[in-house]
């Protein structure tokens, strides 16, 4: 397994990989595929290259399984975002590796804690990112594509 950044070469395999995650799992992320789909060339080109938010991609061999993104969000929080693994991956090493990915970028960073947001009616998710040392913040928000889910933050290494 494979875990790295994204590059601006990576736009193809990064929109693969983003356009399959929001088939898998439509309710689960800000965007929705009618809006992915529609992105230019150049908008996953400058996603690859880590223009704003910073890409990982899990690969096995170089086909892509997983992927997360993070960056820093308008209150000024490192955020974990977009994290996915393909249904054939799940319970391997990817997720894992992927949220460490964004932990030492984090780290690297100078952030001492890192952000996110999941429903927590998502056992799966809650449960995985209990393991990897987040725990649930008193902050709640709809979800930008579906506002009728409500996400609760977790945090790693707050309070």
């Amino acid at each position: 397994m494979d875990i790295r950044p994204t590059q601006r070469a990576d736009w193809a395999l990064l929109k693969q990989t983003r356009l399959a995650a929001l088939r898998d799992m439509p309710t689960a992320f800000a965007v929705t595929y009618q809006t992915a789909v529609g992105y230019s060339d150049q908008q996953w080109q400058e996603r690859a290259a880590g223009t704003g938010t910073q890409f990982w991609l899990a690969l096995e061999g170089d086909r892509p399984v997983g992927m997360i993104g993070a960056g820093i969000n308008g209150a000024g929080r490192y955020e974990l975002i977009g994290m996915w693994v393909a249904p054939d991956a799940r319970g391997s090493a990817a997720a894992a590796g992927l949220v460490a990915a964004v932990k030492a970028r984090a780290s690297e960073r100078g952030f001492a804690a890192v952000f996110l947001e999941v429903s927590p009616d998502n056992g799966r998710a809650v449960s995985f990112y209990r393991r990897q040392g987040f725990g649930f913040l008193d902050e709640w928000e709809p979800l930008d594509s579906h506002p009728h889910i409500l996400l609760q933050t977790m945090c790693w290494r707050c309070g």
